[in-house]
């Protein structure tokens, strides 16, 4: 649902409701076939993460009675910072706590039965060069008390890998930080295909970059195995995955700037095949349980129109159909 939120603002277009959001959700279907369920932002005007239990209740209802489970949740830890001095720290810590406690509240009123805890480093890269090793090994800290966190609440928690995160904004970098965590079976990586193409080519880590800076679009082969090379590294700690388009540049929009934008499916810019470089990341690994696209960032007269679902889940689809899932299969978790 966080399309909805994400780079919307007092400077940009406004958010779209959450009961919108659903709404579009539940009416898109091809072949028969419709989308399982929904993630969800943890913040306002969708689900505030100071919500009462009663509220949480209510929007269970309002989920489950449409037909959906709840998947995966967004922390929203930037009211502090997973580097920072130790106030912000905390509240970094607070905010993954309170996500944790809803979405074991979820799982136990029966309408989430599996998905993670999104969590990043809440700091820029810039920030972060100012001291690059004392700066991860903050974050590592700080991850590793968010671990702590999750496992009391039953949950996993998700790294997100995107070029805007102080720490995670390179390929290796990245991979360095979950091997200073050191907790791989609750810190794992959430791999979007968008940012994980801007991995190679070393947007704000030019060290990680991979593809050259004179890169020939017109052949992609070389970006299929730059792209295996980062999938070697990261897919055996992938835990959650964002099926997504991008035009391999960076932009951004509203309070999220700097970063890649999603694209359309069909957009002519997109420099993915989408099904097959989602293949890359879905094979030769332990099953994901959950699977989601992310469009963050569409502007919204392109977010109401049904035909943007329609292209998406039937994108979904081809990529379901390719990597191993069948009709039997009773949802996402099943993907494998």
């Amino acid at each position: 649902m966080w399309p909805g939120l994400v780079g919307k603002g007092p400077d940009s277009e406004p958010p779209i409701d959450l009961d919108t959001m659903l709404d579009l959700t539940q009416a898109a279907e091809v072949d028969g076939i419709k989308f399982n369920g929904v993630d969800l932002f943890l913040a306002s005007p969708h689900t505030d993460i100071d919500s009462t239990s009663g509220e949480i209740a209510k929007l269970a209802d309002n989920v489950s009675r449409r037909g959906f489970v709840v998947g995966s949740l967004v922390a929203p830890v930037w009211s502090g910072s997973a580097m920072g001095p130790a106030e912000a720290r905390a509240n970094f810590l607070t905010q993954v706590r309170k996500a944790c406690a809803i979405g074991r509240q979820l799982r136990d009123i029966g309408v989430r039965t599996y998905g993670v805890v999104r969590i990043d480093s809440s700091c820029s890269p810039e920030d972060w060069s100012k001291d690059p090793a004392g700066n991860s090994k903050r974050i590592a800290e700080t991850f590793r008390e968010a671990c702590v966190i999750a496992e009391d609440h039953g949950e996993r928690l998700a790294a997100e890998g995107e070029i805007c995160w102080g720490g995670m904004h390179g390929w290796r970098l990245m991979l360095k930080l979950l091997e200073m965590v050191d907790r791989p079976k609750t810190l794992g990586f959430q791999a979007d295909m968008a940012h994980t193409l801007l991995y190679t080519l070393g947007y704000n880590a030019p060290e990680d970059r991979i593809l050259p800076e004179d890169y020939d679009w017109t052949d992609r082969e070389p970006m299929y195995a730059a792209l295996e090379t980062i999938a070697g590294a990261l897919r055996p700690w992938t835990i959650d995955f964002h099926i997504a388009q991008n035009d391999a540049t960076v932009k951004g929009s509203g309070t999220h700037d700097k970063t890649g934008r999603h694209c359309l499916p069909g957009d002519p810019n997109g420099k993915l095949d989408i099904v097959r470089a989602a293949g890359i990341w879905l094979r030769d690994r332990p099953p994901i349980e959950h699977v989601c696209w992310d469009g963050c960032m569409f502007p919204n007269q392109v977010m109401m129109q049904a035909d943007t679902w329609q292209d998406i889940l039937a994108t979904m689809i081809a990529a379901r159909d390719a990597h191993g899932w069948d009709d039997s299969a009773r949802s996402w978790e099943k993907a494998v």
